[in-house]
């Protein structure tokens, strides 16, 4: 029995999608059309902007800086880059020194330098809004050069 979806080998699978918070609609589809060549899909009134491009859909949603996170928590929304989240976004590029010049011209911050690994290089970025995100350059055989 498949709880997801079933492909058309009969495998089943998991549509992934991606949920970004942001507290500017405008500048978030203006920042992700111009780091990374998205497209806008459907807007969903002042409230949310479908990006397509990437192997997931990236969903912007406005939620007001300070608002609630969830109702369980006391955690407010804050859109400053003062905290960590072990959950973030790698971008697979073919030019990494590309990539994260394109990024930072459209408001994001390089926040240590592009570094290179046996399986490939690796930038660490900051969106306009706070969220973490990476730029992977894949070399040689990628991360089968260090897997067991």
């Amino acid at each position: 029995m498949c709880l997801l979806v079933q492909d058309n080998n009969g495998r089943c699978v998991m549509d992934l999608l991606v949920n970004l918070d942001v507290d500017d609609l405008e500048k978030a589809v203006g920042f992700y059309s111009s780091a990374f060549g998205l497209k806008i899909g459907r807007r969903f009134g002042a409230f949310g902007v479908e990006m397509l491009g990437s192997s997931a859909p990236i969903y912007l949603l406005v939620k007001s800086s300070g608002t609630p996170a969830a109702d369980t928590t006391s955690q407010r929304r804050d859109y400053q880059r003062r905290h960590w989240t072990p959950l973030h976004l790698d971008f697979v590029v073919d030019e990494i020194e590309v990539a994260v010049q394109r990024a930072v011209l459209a408001g994001a911050r390089l926040e240590k330098s592009i570094a290179t690994y046996k399986w490939g290089r690796l930038a660490l970025m900051a969106d306009p809004f706070g969220h973490g995100f990476c730029f992977v350059q894949f070399l040689g055989r990628g991360y089968d050069e260090i897997a067991e």
